[in-house]
């Protein structure tokens, strides 16, 4: 309602500057087809500025926040400037153009101040993820601050499932995917091994899926830190959490090691499907069938739905059979959970 509001003063105050505009005196007051043009003119510009406004409608604060600063350092820089190279310039057109000092001033420095704002806008555009703008309504905006990206490794690209957990809305902050993980993932897809061939190029229709998605918002970031010089890829995936203050999104034990020891915020989707997985106390009865003999003389090995595996004790004979077995311990690791049990006859 408030940008409706916003959008209908935008259109009358644009129709009382074209009124005052025509009754200024600037138009012939014998020229209706004039007056016309001039309000038609200015509506269309009006309209224009609106739809251009509602076609964009995912906004990025950090770019526009970008233009503003540049714009305002460029203009900040360009009166100094001016004020600077006045003197030498006046000097120098006196000698050359007296009469036509003023006009040549004037050009002179809308060609200075275009070229600086452009500079100003185009580095500050280029390098926004380097630093922080510090604007109140944003730092103390506990729904802006907490947001934090989410950078991808090439282990959870090629598992998959984080195009599927995306889907749901679980994880708010941006997704970043960095090109030098694309690199990596191109090199697998062309690897001479068949399988790790197979698993390279899973890997890229995943990312070429989720960047289809228009709801998926998901940056490639493409600059190279002065930390990511003579680095491994794990390296620059913490050197970058650690630069953009965001969060790892891995399924490497490795990686997730080394990132908690540096103090990087880890996303483990192992640790998070043993989160999801249904809870067993002792005591409990779970139906299961028996795939294969265990390790240990008498045990049988069977696994639930989710792959948890149950180890059985009695359960060898009953191999390729459904059986009932009675929890008697779970063991969780970063691994995977494993549930222990025996067989019971329950009548």
């Amino acid at each position: 309602m408030a940008l409706i509001i916003l959008r209908c003063v935008f259109v009358l105050v644009a129709a009382g500057l074209s009124v005052t505009f025509i009754q200024s005196g600037l138009i012939p007051s014998d020229s209706e087809w004039m007056s016309y043009a001039v309000f038609g003119g200015m509506m269309f510009i009006a309209l224009g500025v609106i739809l251009l406004d509602v076609s964009v409608r995912r906004k990025k604060l950090d770019t526009i926040t970008a233009v503003y600063f540049g714009m305002l350092i460029g203009l900040i820089m360009t009166y100094i400037l001016s004020l600077a190279l006045a003197p030498f310039l006046q000097q120098y057109l006196l000698s050359k153009k007296p009469d036509i000092q003023a006009k040549y001033l004037t050009h002179i420095e809308l060609g200075l101040g275009l070229m600086v704002c452009y500079l100003c806008i185009s580095l500050l555009i280029q390098t926004r993820h380097d630093f922080r703008f510090i604007i109140p309504y944003v730092e103390f905006a506990k729904e802006v601050k907490g947001l934090k990206p989410c950078i991808m490794d090439t282990s959870v690209i090629i598992d998959g499932r984080i195009a599927d957990v995306v889907e749901t809305d679980v994880i708010d902050g941006k997704l970043i995917m960095p090109k030098f993980v694309i690199g990596e993932l191109q090199a697998i897809a062309d690897s001479s091994d068949r399988l790790r061939r197979g698993r390279g190029r899973r890997g890229l229709d995943i990312l070429n899926r989720m960047r289809a998605n228009t709801n998926i918002d998901m940056e490639i970031y493409d600059r190279d830190l002065p930390e990511f010089a003579d680095q491994t890829v794990d390296l620059k995936l913490i050197a970058l959490a650690k630069h953009l203050q965001g969060k790892l999104i891995t399924n490497d034990y490795n990686l997730n090691k080394i990132a908690k020891l540096q103090g990087v915020p880890v996303i483990n989707f192992n640790d998070l499907a043993n989160a999801l997985k249904p809870v067993f106390l002792p005591g409990e009865h779970i139906l299961v069938r028996i795939i294969k003999a265990g390790e240990e003389p008498g045990q049988g090995v069977g696994y639930l739905e989710d792959g948890t595996m149950v180890v059985i004790e009695g359960g060898r004979e009953y191999i390729n059979e459904n059986i009932n077995v009675a929890v008697t311990s779970v063991l969780q690791t970063s691994a995977g959970r494993m549930v222990f049990g025996k067989h019971e006859n329950i009548h």
